[in-house]
């Protein structure tokens, strides 16, 4: 199994096959537009902008899970994200990424990787402690852990690697080494 297998919906609930991507880099993300880490919408860009023409494809998909930070409908969130940061890159419909009604993609994801640890910054400090009250184990186990987390996918559609929120620092690097 990889990430073409997967078919995920669009904002406006169409269904898309992520075979539709075969042969790019793809970066996937739960995205949040009333979070800390919301700015990093602008470093995103700024990655699509410089390598979509290599074959670097963001798939942005926003979660309400964590502290309520992704509200409004698909539309609004789209709205907000174009008009506040220019995003060009597919947004696709609100999800789930973990638990129950985790959509499959996500549940693929979280299942095939591990949790890296936050870093040392203050943030991440902060993000430590709001997350253990949720989850005691939140260091032992796959579940995506705040907005943010992203995935890097190769030409292959296997999983590179995993990028916490607190995490932008290694991204181009890595999505450099892929294409």
């Amino acid at each position: 199994m990889n990430a073409y297998d997967f078919t995920v919906k669009t904002m406006d609930g169409s269904e898309v096959s992520l075979e539709k991507y075969k042969g790019k880099v793809l970066l996937i993300v739960n995205t949040a537009t009333a979070c800390g880490f919301t700015p990093q919408y602008k470093e995103l860009e700024e990655l699509y902008r410089e390598f979509s023409a290599e074959g670097l494809e963001i798939l942005d998909f926003p979660c309400n899970q964590f502290g309520g930070q992704a509200p409004g409908s698909n539309e609004e969130i789209h709205t907000f994200c174009t008009g506040r940061f220019g995003i060009t890159f597919p947004q696709f419909a609100k999800v789930d990424v973990n638990g129950e009604d985790a959509t499959p993609l996500y549940k693929w994801l979280t299942e095939n990787t591990k949790f890296g640890g936050f870093g040392k910054s203050p943030m991440s400090l902060i993000l430590s402690g709001v997350v253990k009250k949720t989850d005691k184990d939140y260091k032992n186990n796959g579940k995506i852990k705040w907005n943010f987390t992203k995935f890097l996918i190769d030409r292959n559609g296997e999983i590179v690697a995993r990028f916490e929120p607190t995490d932008m620092k290694r991204l181009k690097a890595a999505i450099k080494e892929c294409l």
